[in-house]
């Protein structure tokens, strides 16, 4: 029987272009550092970064996996992100009690802004 998400992987071609936006631009803390990984978050499930010899450019299909990220003010996270330049395919909206934004990395994968209440 499966417990819980230890970690999530994102394989990229270019370490040095996707730890800096998971770092410096969304604020995710660096655990541990590898040659060929980074891996982030230490509590719950980790994101790791990690160079793939399979992965070469942008995602082919971004929309296949979607990483989640809880935050406490997803319209305040999404106006400091838009400040900084990063991509949003969708403001901040409300569906049932929960507001989400969606965002792309550098690579081009999904990932999301989601706030309960």
């Amino acid at each position: 029987m499966l417990a819980k998400v230890h970690s999530v992987l994102i394989w990229t071609e270019d370490l040095h272009r996707l730890v800096p936006f998971y770092r410096d631009v969304l604020g995710l803390k660096p655990q541990m550092e590898a040659e060929g990984f980074v891996v982030f978050g230490s509590e719950g499930a980790q994101v790791v970064i990690g160079v793939h010899s399979e992965v070469h450019g942008r995602s082919r299909d971004p929309n296949r996996i979607m990483v989640n990220f809880a935050v406490e003010d997803c319209q305040a996270v999404y106006e400091r992100l838009k400040g900084q330049g990063v991509e949003f395919i969708r403001p901040p909206s409300k569906e049932d009690g929960i507001t989400i934004a969606t965002l792309r990395d550098p690579d081009g994968n999904v990932l999301q802004l989601f706030q309960e209440g």
